[in-house]
């Protein structure tokens, strides 16, 4: 049970010199506020104890206050946010822990945080996408790592990519992007590139990218690690991934190319898509046009070298004459039988070209 609150304690409380005394009386009105066993009555003079102590002139006191509150469940919403705008002595506990800050008090404080608010904010049990956000738009490095070390914070992917635009070289944000239980692919693929072996080795093992995958990355131009990137991903990842990659020139026919020779053919008809600026449906409908026109004119649009042409005809029909089921070296057979084809139907294509061609699926031809 607890004390009964009295007048003496209001009067006490107003009177006393002592800034230690009162602040065993914030400890003491802070450990009742929670107790049921309070009448309505209690709980008001409660309340009005604790908000005097939150105005205290002596720090010491408001921090007192302040660390017996930070998890309590009947803390009034603003107590909570008269010591959450407060110095960071007082601050503190409550940002990193009390349940009674909602989102337009935390977005209202990190609108003026110190780097310390932001840390504690960050490392909170639960924190939304729209604190996450702000977080990330203008915290500092420190409380962007820390809010990427938090499991429990809900991180839009949006909010991702800015992190990466805003601090995409510190190591303590890339790794704590890195050791988060799912990143989007489109995220995974920029870290790739950036972190030390050591990071990319975590970030295959433990967002399934193979390692061969990310090497390739950083080793072989990145072409054959985004196919196998987009492979993984939904088909708007697919398309977010490959959109980006068009904006920044990195969208190549040799890529695109490599990824239908590779029996992707998602990739393949997204990229052409984008490339040539129409909807994804009306390119699979071009690319699988039974007398070929509508594949001809969407590679022309998309800018695909004309010389070609004969190939991705060829690989295209073996596709759409190709059905996985499942086995053993499934795509390793179907990539076969399209390099096959290629090299037996193609004769029209000149010698240069054709080294051309074998130079840029030669990993194809050794997998």
């Amino acid at each position: 049970m607890p004390q009964q609150l009295t007048q003496h304690d209001v009067a006490r409380l107003l009177a006393e010199p002592a800034a230690g005394s009162r602040a065993d009386i914030a400890a003491k009105m802070a450990a009742t506020l929670d107790s049921p066993a309070l009448t309505a009555s209690e709980r008001r003079m409660a309340e009005d104890i604790i908000r005097s102590l939150a105005r205290d002139v002596a720090v010491t006191v408001r921090a007192a206050l302040a660390h017996h509150l930070r998890h309590a469940a009947r803390l009034p919403p603003d107590i909570a946010r008269r010591l959450a705008e407060d110095v960071d002595a007082v601050a503190l506990p409550i940002l990193a822990g009390s349940e009674a800050l909602d989102d337009e008090i935390l977005l209202a404080v990190l609108s003026h945080a110190s780097a310390a608010k932001q840390q504690a904010i960050a490392g909170r049990a639960a924190v939304s996408e729209s604190v996450a956000g702000a977080l990330i738009e203008t915290g500092c490095e420190q409380a962007v790592a820390a809010l990427m070390r938090n499991g429990a914070a809900h991180i839009a992917d949006s909010s991702l990519q800015t992190a990466i635009d805003r601090f995409g070289s510190s190591a303590a944000v890339q790794e704590g992007m890195v050791r988060r239980d799912s990143l989007p692919v489109t995220v995974a693929e920029r870290l790739a590139v950036l972190v030390s072996d050591q990071l990319r080795a975590h970030l295959v093992a433990q967002h399934d990218l193979s390692p061969a995958l990310a090497a390739d990355i950083v080793l072989q131009g990145r072409e054959r690690a985004i196919i196998q990137l987009g492979r993984g991903a939904s088909r708007e990842e697919l398309e977010a991934l490959l959109a980006r990659m068009h904006r920044s020139g990195h969208l190549s026919s040799s890529l695109v190319l490599r990824a239908l020779c590779m029996g992707d053919m998602d990739f393949f008809e997204t990229a052409l898509a984008i490339m040539a600026g129409v909807p994804v449906q009306n390119a699979r409908i071009l690319v699988h046009d039974p007398g070929s026109r509508g594949l001809a004119l969407l590679c022309d649009r998309a800018g695909f070298p004309a010389p070609l042409l004969p190939v991705v005809r060829v690989a295209v029909d073996v596709a759409d004459g190709t059905t996985f089921d499942g086995g053993e070296r499934d795509f390793e057979r179907y990539r076969s039988r399209v390099i096959t084809r290629i090299l037996t139907q193609c004769d029209s294509l000149n010698p240069d070209d054709l080294e051309w061609l074998l130079d840029k699926l030669s990993d194809v031809l050794q997998d």
